[in-house]
């Protein structure tokens, strides 16, 4: 059974193909700039060199076009034709208050992700654009529809209402959704999985921790809290979104900079997190040695992304009354060591928890972090989104 994972952002298609036998990755790759001078695809095939072609891609149609081809090219290929592909599972951002859980798609779910673009205005028109391009170019082909949100979907109605008029949520659906929700599905899993916990019962806390980042509490794999919202700029800071803020600051910043709310939102979306408060980047490593060079506010905006994270974790064993694990993962959650072993060793001691420097060192795979004497257990855990989806579609297409 051979899976594949596509992820279509407005200008660019994420794309993997998957051995469901052995769940080997047998090609991956990414088309970008589409619908944009310079368009390219890069394929990587394990064992082989890498294929990169330049060529224009109009629309995400061409895009698609252009994967199954590399896909089944005699010369970087990996499968004779598209028939050996059994199913795509498509990541999609948002799907509302109506679709709880991964879906196969069919025209009632791909209506529902259309009415949900005021909610993922960046992501649900291109995530519902992949889909009905694969069902172009590779008719009758199971599309599987894996949504960002299903995580934050069982959460209680304490932590998913908002405290503003009931109305508007039974109007337009306004709740804290979350997002990162298949990482923090995924992950939360190996952790009980790997740390050999209470499948039912195991408290877990997992930091998703990157440019875009969230932080989840999860009982037995189950979503009791998630940072992001309505939308994915409420919660930590981040590269470029703000995370919590006081919500008059939209007013404010629209009164005195003479700007529209829109306008507001792209700033503290786009041009605020540790981009803004630092002026230096968006790349945390670009800030981290602006800061070892002395830049002020580098150190500043580190600190405080820092201290929003362990704000969460305390919250969040406070709403489960306790923790079992707590698990970093993504881009800097798995390869930023020093933040790691800060946030644990700064904040985290009135938990007993404690860092064991030699195993923090650790990248690319699964391990323990925390000292045999830790009263929790800190993992990293590397995030494999493409993975959860793989084995979601898997499942929904077997029955």
């Amino acid at each position: 059974m051979k899976i594949l994972v596509i992820n279509c952002g407005s200008s660019s298609l994420k794309y993997q193909l998957i051995d469901m036998d052995t769940e080997a990755v047998l090609a991956k790759g990414l088309c970008e700039r589409i619908g944009i001078a310079g368009s390219k695809l890069t394929h990587k095939v394990p064992g082989k060199e890498d294929f990169e072609l330049e060529t224009p891609m109009e629309n995400h149609d061409v895009a698609v076009k252009l994967v199954f081809d590399a896909l089944t090219d005699k010369d970087h290929g990996v499968v004779s034709s598209v028939d050996e592909i059994n199913a795509i599972g498509h990541r999609v951002l948002h799907g509302g208050k109506e679709i709880t859980q991964s879906t196969v798609v069919d025209q009632h779910v791909k209506d529902v992700i259309r009415s949900c673009f005021d909610l993922g205005p960046l992501h649900n028109p291109a995530n519902l654009t992949g889909i009905e391009a694969c069902e172009k170019i590779v008719p009758g082909k199971p599309n599987v529809a894996v949504f960002d949100t299903t995580f934050g979907m069982s959460l209680p109605e304490k932590a998913f209402y908002y405290a503003i008029p009931t109305e508007y949520y039974e109007k337009y659906g306004i709740r804290r959704y979350g997002f990162h929700g298949t990482s923090h599905t995924f992950v939360s899993g190996e952790t009980i999985k790997f740390g050999h916990l209470d499948p039912e019962k195991a408290k877990v806390i997992v930091c998703h921790l990157g440019n875009g980042a969230s932080i989840s509490a999860s009982i037995g794999g189950k979503g009791v809290d998630t940072s992001m919202g309505l939308t994915p700029l409420e919660g930590l800071i981040m590269g470029t979104r703000s995370g919590d803020i006081d919500p008059a600051v939209v007013q404010f910043l629209c009164n005195h900079e003479h700007i529209t709310v829109d306008e507001a939102l792209n700033v503290l979306n786009k041009k605020s997190g540790v981009l803004g408060m630092s002026g230096v980047s968006s790349d945390f490593r670009d800030v981290e040695k602006a800061a070892k060079e002395g830049n002020h506010m580098a150190a500043v905006a580190l600190d405080a992304f820092r201290y929003r994270v362990a704000k969460y974790i305390g919250a969040y064993v406070a709403a489960m009354n306790g923790v079992d694990a707590i698990t970093f993962t993504a881009g800097v959650g798995e390869n930023d060591a020093y933040t790691r072993a800060f946030i644990v060793e700064n904040y985290l001691g009135y938990l007993g928890a404690k860092i064991d420097p030699e195993r923090n060192k650790v990248r690319g795979k699964a391990a323990l972090i925390s000292t045999d004497d830790s009263k929790v257990k800190i993992f990293m855990i590397p995030t494999n989104e493409e993975l959860a989806i793989a084995r979601d579609t898997l499942r929904l297409v077997q029955g």
